[in-house]
């Protein structure tokens, strides 16, 4: 699994008919910022409004997921948010000129070719995993649906659906690699049975649908002039069926368990509504689209129970965003003031960075000798170095200019840093940068304790 984020390095459009609005429409994924995590947008309505793809905005669950938030609806989510996060893909901005991504169809392939078209690009901030951190169940009595998410450090889901029908029998699906999802997953097509059509075209649902998007099952023995009414209902010219192979014109499935692959397809796409990428072991029984979102409202109840503060994690192991070559190339500092080892986060909005204290460190000799503490102006011209930094990033060409610490507020120090502590320095912008003129709060943190905070004033200064 990746480490860190991706978007997308350009925009791509797809367009075809909606599954159950029948309207046509184009989706346009563009590339998105850090932490933006998955959005669409309803360009075709005044506004423009945002839809966050979170489980809070779920207003309908029948046959698909429907969201809708700032006065906006998007129906049939999941097929798409399935393409985003079986190619690890964290941030993107769906535009939609209509009320329902294309059906194509009626998998995630289609998705998948026009993203990996797009390609993919690496951020300069880790991936916010939410690892699961003790069982989560949902079960519904009355459907026999149980799904289940257990502790795992990795994302691995395993479907069984049984419909307890003679056509259709009891199967399962597993992803096991979640790199897989693009060759084992995505060309599951969605389906249903024969005896189910007549009821949702008059629930006004798959008005968009067809053969060439869906599978549909033959579970029952057809009646006189029955073929030429499903013709005229899926607008076509004349359907068949060839006896017993039970599914209807015939049409070859992908996989001889597809119908299950397609159900564990659209788990991964409903559970992307937590909106956070998952390290769990998900295991369904009989899953749906209610019982899905119910799941993901569990799952998401139980991170914001187990949130904890903001303190950025620090794992040596993974390779910095910037190493102290890289941060000696933006910042003029240098022996003995350069007081930042390395850079392991930045975004838009935000920096991390580390700073390893030892005893070699020239000050020691003079400051408490007997008693080795790092000087408190110098935590601070520690953490202004990684404000810095930030700072330096907002213009295209830094080797031009200063950055200079203009005023310092609201500092607290809260306990010694010694030989031996790691310190970890965080800066985010309290506001955007005007004139050149920056506001950051500060943070630094040993061992997950503050030991120190700050607002900080930085002047970006042009160089003459």
């Amino acid at each position: 699994m990746n480490l860190k984020q991706h978007t997308i390095q350009k925009p791509v459009t797809v367009s075809g008919v909606g599954l159950h609005t029948g309207v046509i429409a184009s989706m346009t994924f563009q590339p998105a910022p850090v932490n933006h995590g998955y959005k669409f947008q309803r360009i075709d309505l005044p506004g423009q409004p945002i839809v966050d793809a979170d489980v809070d905005y779920v207003v309908d669950v029948s046959r698909g997921t429907t969201l809708e938030h700032n006065g906006a609806r998007v129906h049939t989510v999941e097929h798409t948010l399935a393409a985003l996060v079986g190619l690890q893909i964290d941030n993107c901005l769906i535009q939609l000129d209509g009320p329902e991504p294309p059906i194509m169809d009626g998998s995630s392939i289609k998705f998948i070719e026009a993203l990996d078209d797009a390609g993919l690009v690496e951020q300069n901030a880790l991936r916010n995993y939410f690892e699961v951190p003790s069982e989560v169940r949902y079960r519904d009595r009355d459907r026999d649906v149980e799904i289940a998410a257990l502790p795992l450090d990795d994302y691995r889901v395993t479907v069984m659906v049984d419909y307890n029908s003679k056509v259709l029998s009891s199967q399962h699906a597993s992803l096991n690699d979640i790199t897989l999802f693009k060759q084992e997953i995505a060309k599951s097509r969605t389906f249903c049975f024969l005896h189910e059509l007549e009821a949702l075209f008059k629930a006004n649902l798959i008005k968009g649908g067809d053969l060439s998007n869906a599978i549909v099952i033959v579970d029952r023995e057809f009646e006189d002039g029955e073929l030429d009414h499903l013709s005229s209902l899926l607008g076509k010219p004349r359907v068949s069926v060839v006896p017993g192979k039970g599914i209807l014109n015939n049409i070859d499935l992908h996989y001889a368990n597809e119908p299950a692959r397609h159900k564990l397809l659209d788990v991964v796409g409903d559970l992307a509504l937590v909106g956070r990428p998952l390290k769990a072991q998900i295991l369904a029984a009989r899953p749906g689209h209610a019982a899905n979102v119910e799941m993901a409202k569990k799952i998401k109840k139980l991170m914001r129970e187990t949130q904890k503060p903001s303190i950025p994690v620090y794992d040596p192991k993974i390779p910095p965003v910037m190493d102290i070559k890289q941060i000696s190339n933006l910042l003029a500092h240098r022996y003995p003031f350069q007081l930042i080892d390395k850079i392991i986060h930045m975004d838009e909005s935000s920096v991390v960075g580390i700073k390893n204290v030892t005893m070699n460190e020239p000050f020691f000799t003079g400051h408490f000798p007997e008693n080795p503490v790092m000087p408190g102006v110098l935590q601070i011209e520690a953490m202004a170095q990684t404000g810095g930094i930030l700072v330096m990033s907002t213009v295209p060409d830094p080797e031009n200019y200063w950055a200079y610490l203009a005023a310092i507020e609201n500092c607290r120090f809260r306990r010694n840093v010694v030989p031996g502590d790691t310190v970890i320095f965080k800066c985010e912008f309290m506001a955007p940068m005007k004139r050149g003129i920056a506001k950051m709060h500060g943070q630094a943190w040993v061992a997950g304790q503050l030991v120190m905070e700050s607002d900080m004033t930085a002047s970006l200064v042009r160089k003459k």
